[in-house]
């Protein structure tokens, strides 16, 4: 159906058509029981259903990293200027989080953050968030065509939906640059709908709206071909790795030694969570080193130990 990796008006007005034209399969089947399973502690009401969502999980970290690694930002900066998708991916304590956060405060734009749970593998849960964060930003996004398909409980097969995003982020009543931010997709990577739904939107997302998803786990083979393509770029664990001056600069924020960081960067192979957690542990000995009674100084300054 589309000609063109990219929006322009004439794929707008296929997806305009195709969204009018094609049946209507059966996909999610309405549970009444559903809003019994979620714990309730915010206002947002989605298509009007009774699900509630905990605001916490479409809100970016407000947290700023010790150190800024302009090394992969740049590289970020250079995937989102492509008008390319970017996959961060690594192992728990990589940084994936960290490096993701800095980029979205640093980046210049409006910023969509969803942060996956395991229960939202259930698709009307899932896109019900994604809809959701991206109103935190745009409003009236999903009011045409989204919500409408999420009301009823009867979607095409995704590609359908993915097709209904494509429209909406171009024609929407907001548009302009936008980030959206999805953490950890591996906890749904076992989920049907996932692939399709993500080999469909993301070659066609307009080029002024970027998708940086992060994950435990490499992206699956549909996708992981869009890097060949040129319209997806990954950061690996490899890349998330330290380098030496990047250790050094997270060690002198904590007043510590270039030997230290050295010393700690081989022995973590320069793994963001465990190279911090060294730090910490270093700066916390040597204040109760230098916190220790019995201790005094001499007339040159230097600390001496009393009999």
């Amino acid at each position: 159906m589309f000609q063109q990796e990219k929006l322009g008006f004439k794929s707008v007005i296929s997806v305009k058509k195709s969204l009018r034209l094609r049946p209507v399969k059966k996909l999610i089947r309405r549970d009444p029981l559903r809003k019994t399973m979620f714990l309730i502690d915010s206002s947002h009401d989605v298509a009007r259903r009774g699900l509630k969502l905990i605001t916490d999980k479409i809100a970016p970290p407000a947290r700023a990293p010790r150190v800024s690694r302009s090394r992969l930002l740049s590289t970020l900066e250079r995937s989102m200027g492509a008008g390319t998708s970017t996959i961060i991916s690594g192992r728990a304590g990589t940084g994936k989080t960290t490096l993701a956060s800095d980029f979205a405060q640093k980046c210049g734009r409006p910023v969509a953050w969803y942060k996956i749970d395991a229960p939202d593998a259930d698709p009307l849960v899932f896109f019900s968030y994604l809809i959701s964060s991206i109103q935190e930003c745009r409003p009236g996004f999903g009011t045409k065509l989204l919500l409408p398909l999420l009301e009823e409980g009867e979607v095409e097969l995704v590609d359908r939906l993915a097709e209904a995003f494509v429209y909406e982020l171009a024609e929407g009543e907001t548009t302009g640059p936008l980030l959206i931010v999805i953490e950890d997709l591996h906890l749904v990577s076992d989920s049907d709908w996932l692939v399709p739904f993500f080999s469909r939107l993301l070659p066609l997302l307009p080029s002024e709206v970027h998708a940086l998803i992060t994950s435990r786990s490499l992206p699956p083979a549909p996708l992981w071909r869009m890097r060949s393509k040129q319209s997806l770029v990954v950061i690996d664990e490899a890349a998330l790795a330290f380098t030496r001056a990047e250790a050094v600069a997270l060690f002198e924020s904590y007043g510590l030694s270039q030997e230290q960081a050295s010393i700690a960067l081989d022995h973590t192979h320069g793994r963001a969570g465990a190279l911090d957690e060294s730090a910490v542990f270093l700066q916390r000995s040597e204040s109760k080193s230098d916190a220790k009674p019995g201790r005094a100084e001499s007339g040159n300054g230097s600390a001496v130990r009393q009999a």
